[in-house]
C-alpha cells in the first residue's frame, strides 16, 4: 500500500489481485468503515460480492450514522452527524462510486456536489448569549500572543512528546478564553481533558478552516440524514453485488496464530441469532474488524423519562479486548473505555416539534426560515452562558424522507453533561426529555410562562453514550493498533480506533481512509491510497491562517514585543519585490 496526490492515479482501475477468486472477507460491523471496506473489495479488489460477509450486532446497518423512525417511540432519532469539507479525499474516491438513489445516472458525490453548490453552507450566527442574543464578538477569535505562540508550539511538537498528555497541559488560561477555543471545542467535540496528540492533529489537518470557523462555511452537509443519504445507498450498492449481511450477529472472539514471526486469523467464534457458531479461516480468508464503538451502549428516554445510564461495556468493546489480551500490537482498549472523565459530551437529544411555534424563534437567532429546504445552522450554534454549553444543529428540513411538513427537527447536545442546567436545575443524564426541551427553549429565548407548553407539545428523546468522546481520551503511540499490524497476513483493524498517520479521527474520512489502507494492503493493490490533504504544509493555507488567527490584523499591527516588532520589519524588507511579499499581500498580511 502507498500513498499518492494529484489525480495521476485517481483514475486509474486497478489491476485485479492476484488469487482474488480464491479469497474471503468477514467484516466484523456495518459502520462506514465496514460498508467502504466491502466497496474497495469489490471495486478495487474485484472480489466476489458473495464472498464478503458483514457481521452486525444490531438488526439495521450503519454504525454510528444513524438516523431512524423508532416506532418504539413513536419519533425520529438521530445520535449525532458529521461535518463533511471537500478534503475528504477517500470519502469522495469511495462515493464518486455509489449510485445515487435520488438521481438515476449520478453519483452519491455528484448529488452531494451539487447540493452543496447551490445550497452552501453558512452559519449567519455561531454563538448566542443571553437568551437569543448574537455573542457580540462573534467572529472575532481573540487569541493574545501568548496563545497564538501556544498553538504554534503545540503544532512544531512531535508526537512522541505528546503521548497521554491533555490539551489544558499544553495551553494556558488566556487559550481557553479566546473564541477560537469555543469554535474550535463545540465544533469538534473536544474537551480540555481530551488529547493534546489529537489536537495538534486537528490544528495540522484543519489549518484551512481556520478563516471559517465563524461562519462554517468550508463544511458540506447531505440532504437528508447521513443513515439514508450515505449508509442506505452504499448497502442498495453491496446488496446489488451479492454481499452477504448477517444481523443480530456478535463476534465474540478472534483466535489469531502468531507463530514464525507471523499472525494469521485462523477463527472467527461468533453468536448468530443466539446460536453460537465457528468459521475456520486460512490465510486467503481476510478479516476486517471495527474494534471499538463510540454509539455502542447507548440508551434512550422519552419525554417522560430520562435515558438510563446502566449499561454493559458492549460486544465491540469486548472483541477488541479479546484481540488485545493475545497481542499487544493489537493495541490497549482500557485507555479508551475506562475511566472517561464525567465532565464530557455523552448526552444529546432529538426534538420533534409538531407545530411551528418555534420557528420565529428560531428566525430571530440563525435568521433563516427552517421550512425554506437550505440548510439552517450549518453545523452547530453554541450557547456560550450555557452551564451544559449546549449546542444545537437544524440540518434542512425535511431532515427524513418521511416526515411530515409540519414536522420539524432539532438535534441537541451539552459539552458539559455532570452540570445542571440554568433552566432546568438538573444535570444533561438526570432529564427526560421534556426537560431536555425546555432547558434549550428558555436560551432560546422563548418567553418563560410558554416553555412548560410547547416542550410538552413537542418530543424530545434523549440519547445517553457512555463512549461518546472515547476517541478523544488522552493516548500513547501504539494505543491504538495498526490498520495492518506488523506481519499480520489477513486480519486487519478499521475505524476511529485503528491508527493510520496525521488524519483526525472522528471523521468520515476517516473511517473510510482506513478501509481503503486495510483492503489495499491486505489484496495489496497497486493504487494509491490518496494521502491526508498537506494544508499545513501549504505556506498560503498558512498565511491564511496566520491572518485570521490573529483577527485579520497585518504583521505591523500585531501586539508584540520592540524587538519582534523590529525582526518583522527586517523580514519584510528582505522580501521586498519578491514572490514571498506577493503572497503576504495576497493573505494580507501586509
Amino acid at each position: 500500500m502507498h500513498y499518492s496526490n494529484g489525480n495521476y492515479e485517481a483514475f486509474v482501475k486497478a489491476e485485479k489481485p492476484k488469487d482474488v477468486d480464491q479469497k474471503s472477507a468477514y467484516i466484523v460491523g456495518s459502520g462506514l468503515a465496514a460498508l467502504a471496506s466491502a466497496v474497495f473489495l469489490i471495486r478495487d479488489g474485484q472480489m466476489k460480492g458473495n464472498r464478503i460477509h458483514i457481521f452486525e450486532e444490531l438488526s439495521l446497518p450503519g454504525g454510528s450514522m444513524d438516523g431512524i423512525y423508532s416506532k418504539e417511540k413513536e419519533s425520529y432519532i438521530i445520535r449525532g452527524g458529521r461535518e463533511m469539507e471537500p478534503h475528504f479525499e477517500c470519502l469522495w474516491d469511495l462515493f464518486r462510486s455509489i449510485p445515487s438513489t435520488e438521481h438515476e445516472g449520478e453519483s452519491i458525490l455528484d448529488e452531494f456536489y451539487r447540493l452543496n453548490r447551490k445550497d452552501p453552507s453558512y452559519a449567519k450566527t455561531r454563538v448566542i448569549i443571553n437568551r437569543g442574543e448574537a455573542l457580540p464578538t462573534d467572529g472575532q477569535l481573540l487569541l493574545t500572543p501568548k496563545a497564538v505562540k501556544e498553538i504554534v508550539d503545540l503544532c512544531l511538537t512531535p508526537e512522541k512528546d505528546l503521548q497521554n498528555k491533555k490539551i489544558n497541559e499544553v495551553f494556558t488560561k488566556e487559550f481557553f478564553q479566546s473564541n477560537f477555543w469555543l469554535y474550535w471545542s463545540t465544533m469538534f467535540a473536544f474537551e480540555p481533558w481530551a488529547s493534546a496528540m489529537e489536537m495538534r492533529r486537528y490544528l495540522m489537518r484543519f489549518v484551512q478552516h481556520v478563516a471559517t470557523l465563524k461562519n462554517l462555511s468550508s463544511l458540506r452537509f447531505t440532504k437528508y440524514n447521513q443513515y439514508e443519504s450515505l449508509i442506505l445507498p452504499m448497502v442498495k450498492y453491496l446488496k446489488s453485488h451479492g454481499v452477504q449481511f448477517h444481523y443480530d450477529t456478535v463476534v465474540d472472539n478472534i483466535f489469531v496464530n502468531r507463530s514464525n514471526g507471523e499472525k494469521v486469523a485462523k477463527q472467527i467464534i461468533l453468536t448468530e441469532k443466539g446460536e453460537r457458531k465457528t468459521i475456520d479461516l486460512t490465510e486467503n480468508d481476510l478479516v476486517f474488524v471495527t474494534n471499538g464503538s463510540i454509539t455502542e451502549s447507548t440508551t434512550y428516554g422519552d419525554n417522560f423519562h430520562p435515558a438510563s445510564e446502566e449499561h454493559e461495556l458492549g460486544a465491540s468493546w469486548q472483541l477488541w479486548k479479546n484481540l488485545a489480551a493475545q497481542d499487544s500490537d493489537f493495541g490497549h482498549p482500557d485507555v479508551f473505555c475506562k475511566d472517561i472523565p464525567k465532565a464530557n459530551w455523552r448526552m444529546s437529544a432529538t426534538i420533534t416539534f409538531k407545530n411551528d411555534d418555534i420557528v420565529p424563534f428560531i428566525e430571530a437567532v440563525n435568521k433563516k426560515d427552517p421550512h425554506s429546504g437550505s440548510i439552517v445552522t450549518s453545523g452547530p450554534t453554541t450557547i456560550k452562558d450555557s452551564n451544559w454549553l449546549l449546542g444545537y444543529s437544524i440540518s434542512r428540513q425535511p431532515h427524513f424522507k418521511a416526515q411530515k411538513p409540519n414536522e420539524l427537527i432539532v438535534w441537541l447536545y451539552g459539552l458539559f453533561s455532570d452540570t445542571k442546567g440554568n433552566y432546568v436545575e438538573k444535570t444533561m443524564p438526570d432529564c427526560n426529555g421534556i426537560e431536555l426541551c425546555e432547558e434549550w427553549l428558555y436560551h432560546m429565548g422563548v418567553p418563560e410562562e410558554r416553555i412548560p407548553e410547547m416542550a410538552a407539545a413537542a418530543t424530545t428523546i434523549p440519547a445517553h453514550m457512555p463512549y461518546i468522546t472515547s476517541y478523544f481520551m488522552p493516548r500513547a503511540l501504539g494505543d491504538r493498533p495498526k490498520v495492518v499490524p506488523d506481519h499480520s497476513k489477513n486480519l486487519a483493524f478499521i475505524g476511529n480506533f485503528a491508527e493510520t498517520p496525521r488524519d483526525t479521527v472522528f471523521t468520515t474520512e476517516y473511517s473510510v481512509r482506513t478501509a481503503m489502507e486495510a483492503v489495499y494492503t491486505l489484496l495489496d493493490i497497486d493504487r494509491g491510497v490518496p494521502e491526508v490533504f498537506a494544508s499545513a504544509f501549504d505556506v498560503r493555507m498558512l498565511m491564511n491562517a496566520l491572518y485570521y488567527l490573529n483577527d485579520q490584523k497585518k504583521l505591523e499591527d500585531l501586539d508584540l514585543p520592540m524587538g519582534e516588532k523590529l525582526a518583522i520589519k527586517g523580514m519584510l524588507k528582505k522580501v521586498k519585490g519578491t514572490y514571498i511579499e506577493e503572497l503576504m499581500k495576497e493573505y494580507k498580511l501586509i
